[in-house]
C-alpha cells in the first residue's frame, strides 16, 4: 500500500492519482480526507488545458510553467517555515536532488527551505509563497525520486532502533550498523549516544562481540599515517575513535574498518569513562 503524507500520495501516486482524475474532474482533495489532490483548469482538465486534450508526457525534468487554474481556491499548504519532522525531511531531500537545495536535510523547515521553495515555484509559474502547497509537492514528486535513508540522515540522526540484547549487562560500547549509532551502556542503561562511522566494503568493520584492550588519546595510524585521537581498540587494528573527516564530509566517506566518531566533545567524555576490558558489541 502507498505511504500518505498528510493527504499526499508517495510511490505510485502518480499512476493512482491520474486514474482519479479521470473518473473525478474538477475536484480538489486536502490533507486527511484521504483523496488525491490535483489542480483543475477553466476547461476541467488538468493543469488548465480541456478535458479531451491528451496529458502530456511527464519526464524527470519538468520545468515547464504552470498554466494559471482561474476561479480555482487556493491549494492545501502541506508544509511551511516552522515546521518540523520528517516529511519535511523528504521535502528537502528532493529540493536537493534537483540542486534547489544544498543543506541538510534537517527536518526543520527554516529561512533555507523556504527560500529554496519559493525559487521552486517562481520557475515554474506557481504562486511563490515559499510554503509547500499540494500542487508544488505533486511537481516536486514527477520531477524527483523517493529518497533513501541516507539521504534523509546525511549526518546521522536517524532514530535508533533497540540495543542487541548481548549490551543489556555490564559496560559495553554497543555499536549497530543499521542505524549507525553507538551507545555507550551500563547495566542496560544509555549514558550516550553518538552517530559513527564504519569501513568500506573493501575494508569492512568487523561484527561480533569484543573488549577494549588499548586506549591510544593521540594516536596515530602506523599503516595509513593518519591521527586517530581518543582510540579504543577492541579488534586487532580496529578502534572507535574521532575522525575529522568523518566530521566534514559525514557519509559520504569511509573509515578503514574502524568505528568512526565526528562529535570531537563526546569522545573525548566517553574516552574518560571506558576502561580496558569493556565489552564491545557491533551488530547489524
Amino acid at each position: 500500500m502507498p505511504v500518505r503524507s498528510r493527504g499526499v500520495v508517495r510511490g505510485e501516486h502518480l499512476r493512482h492519482a491520474d486514474a482519479e482524475n479521470d473518473r473525478r474532474p474538477g475536484r480538489h482533495g486536502g490533507p486527511g480526507d484521504g483523496v488525491r489532490l490535483w489542480c483543475a483548469g477553466p476547461g476541467g482538465g488538468r493543469d488548465g488545458g480541456a478535458a479531451s486534450a491528451p496529458a502530456p508526457a511527464r519526464t524527470t525534468t519538468d520545468d515547464r510553467p504552470s498554466a494559471p487554474a482561474t476561479g480555482a481556491p487556493p491549494p492545501a499548504v502541506l508544509w511551511s517555515r516552522g515546521d518540523q519532522g520528517r516529511d519535511v525531511r523528504e521535502l528537502q531531500a528532493r529540493l536537493r536532488q534537483i540542486a534547489w537545495l544544498f543543506e541538510g536535510p534537517t527536518g526543520a523547515y527554516g529561512e533555507v527551505t523556504e527560500r529554496a521553495v519559493k525559487g521552486f515555484q517562481a520557475k515554474r509559474g506557481l504562486p511563490a509563497t515559499g510554503k509547500a502547497d499540494a500542487v508544488t509537492w505533486q511537481r516536486l514528486l514527477r520531477m524527483t525520486r523517493e529518497p533513501g535513508e541516507w539521504e534523509l540522515y546525511p549526518m546521522g540522526g536517524r532514530p535508533a532502533a533497540a540495543p542487541d540484547p548481548r549490551c543489556l549487562s555490564g559496560r559495553v560500547l554497543c555499536i549497530d550498523k543499521t542505524s549507525r549509532i553507538l551507545r555507550w551502556m551500563v547495566d542496560g542503561r544509555t549514558l550516550t549516544t553518538v552517530s559513527v562511522r564504519f569501513g568500506s566494503q573493501y575494508t569492512p568493520t568487523r561484527e561480533g562481540v569484543f573488549h577494549v584492550y588499548w586506549k591510544s588519546r593521540d594516536h596515530v595510524s602506523t599503516l595509513y599515517r593518519s591521527p586517530m585521537p581518543y582510540a579504543m581498540f577492541f579488534s586487532g587494528g580496529q578502534a572507535v575513535h574521532y575522525s575529522a573527516d568523518f566530521a566534514a564530509r559525514g557519509y559520504a566517506g569511509a573509515s578503514h574498518g574502524c568505528v568512526n566518531v565526528r562529535d570531537e566533545a563526546a569522545i573525548a567524555r566517553l574516552f574518560t569513562q571506558v576502561r580496558n576490558g569493556d565489552k564491545v558489541v557491533v551488530s547489524w
